[in-house]
């Protein structure tokens, strides 16, 4: 009877498992690394916020300590105040215009740079270029001496500076946004470089031709990123100030046609020195914001398509 020799590597225990940290050591390191955001987001947003909200209830003037007024603020606001309702009046109209225009140039010039075969880096810069320089000031004042009298709008179509039209000048500050259309198109030409060419081939073979296969596969497949640029640009365009302000050249002028939201806060705090007001018209903003927002997404279960059923 002969024996098998078991070799000297099987007799050698299992490796042990590598001890695990404790839980408590691993979260105590997270918040390590998380602690500066934590920090900034309470010193430079959280706290500011709640000052914001405890002045909006006082009348303060920035020299002088908050008096406690309680809801007086938010009562003239909505009773006494008839340029606040122009100004609320202006950047509905504002967004109204900007947001619709900006979009659809957006989506135009990114189903445009799709098609091309040559030269798609160069162009998408260049078209992009405009999102990170437009909200400049130096940009907007530029902008102002284009639609300004004498300028080249004037001379093309002869109708005058657009910045002393009261009719003209909220469409000539639209325009400066409508002209930062890059950040939504780049946003545009991933999603149309995600949707399968076999739905195009499919409809092609139906005999779909190129204006119903954009209705029926490219606005369909491209909703949802149409929905993200929607609510991003109206979240912005309720916050717009500069173009506005530069424009007007700081005045929301002609009678009051560019006195936008943002403006007119601006004015009544650091120009009238009314900060308490001024607080209680940043509150209402972010509500109205916040409301418009919460539609936005009720709404999108209608038109907002996904690949898959299980995601909508």
């Amino acid at each position: 009877m002969t024996t098998t020799a078991i070799p000297p590597e099987a007799k050698r225990a299992p490796a042990a498992a590598p001890r695990r940290r404790p839980r408590r050591e691993r979260e105590g390191a997270a918040w390590v690394f998380l602690s500066p955001w934590v920090l900034g987001a309470i010193v430079l947003t959280l706290l500011p916020m709640a000052v914001s909200l405890y002045l909006s209830f006082t009348d303060y003037d920035l020299f002088n300590p908050p008096k406690w007024v309680g809801l007086r603020n938010y009562t003239q606001m909505f009773t006494e105040d008839p340029r606040y309702w122009r100004s609320v009046v202006t950047t509905l109209t504002y967004v109204v215009i900007a947001v619709p225009l900006q979009l659809a140039l957006a989506l135009v010039v990114a189903l445009a740079l799709k098609g091309m075969k040559r030269g798609k880096a160069f162009y998408r810069s260049a078209f992009y270029a405009p999102s990170l320089l437009g909200a400049s000031m130096s940009i907007a004042l530029v902008w102002r001496a284009v639609f300004n009298d004498g300028g080249p709008v004037d001379n093309l179509l002869g109708t005058g500076g657009w910045v002393n039209k009261p009719g003209f000048a909220l469409l000539a500050v639209a325009l400066l946004t409508v002209w930062q259309f890059g950040a939504p198109m780049v946003i545009f030409l991933a999603g149309l470089q995600q949707i399968p060419a076999e739905l195009y081939e499919a409809a092609a073979v139906d005999g779909a031709g190129k204006w119903r296969q954009f209705l029926s596969v490219t606005v369909p497949m491209l909703s949802p990123v149409l929905f993200f640029n929607l609510v991003l640009q109206t979240i912005q365009a309720f916050q717009v100030f500069t173009p506005a302000f530069a424009v007007s050249a700081g005045k929301g002028g002609p009678a009051d046609s560019t006195l936008v939201y943002t403006m007119y806060l601006y004015d009544r705090g650091f120009v009238a020195s009314h900060m308490g007001y001024a607080s209680a018209m940043a509150w209402v903003l972010l509500l109205v914001i916040g409301i418009v927002t919460a539609v936005l997404f009720r709404t999108s279960r209608s038109w907002v398509f996904y690949a898959s059923e299980g995601d909508r």
